[in-house]
């Protein structure tokens, strides 16, 4: 199932070139256009899906394996000493194509690359708070 006006599904239909690394029954995965660093990859499902909530869990899983199979490579090939998966959900996130689709991104000591900037609860009656909160609505 893809959609006609999607970028990725386009990419993945060979519709707009792209630098293939990896393409399984399940995922496609190709080198970001714009990326934090060199080696930067984008894994995407075959199927769209918007973001992580409307995903099957099955073919989650087979993003995870090739996620495992391309890191490694992605690794030795730029020397990285590490590496961040990551994945945005919805606009507010930093979603930007709304085909679901995790990064990885290589990393070295001291590249500069800085995700979030921590901001710690007020006191910890406010954490085990919010903590219940969330506990109550998961279904």
């Amino acid at each position: 199932m893809q959609e006609k006006d999607c970028l990725f599904c386009r990419i993945i239909r060979g519709e707009i070139p792209s630098s293939k690394i990896y393409e399984d029954e399940y995922v496609y995965a190709f080198l970001d256009i714009a990326p934090s660093f060199a080696g930067h990859t984008l894994v995407v499902p075959k199927n769209h899906y918007k973001n992580i909530l409307d995903i099957d869990a099955g073919e989650a899983g087979h993003i995870f394996a090739a996620i495992q199979k391309i890191a490694p490579a992605i690794i030795k090939v730029t020397g990285a000493e590490g590496f961040h998966v990551l994945q945005n959900n919805n606009e507010a996130a930093g979603q930007t194509v709304f085909h679901i689709h995790f990064h990885i991104i290589p990393r070295k000591t001291g590249d500069g690359m800085t995700l979030w900037t921590p901001t710690p609860y007020e006191n910890m009656e406010k954490m085990l708070e919010t903590a219940q909160k969330i506990r109550a609505e998961i279904q």
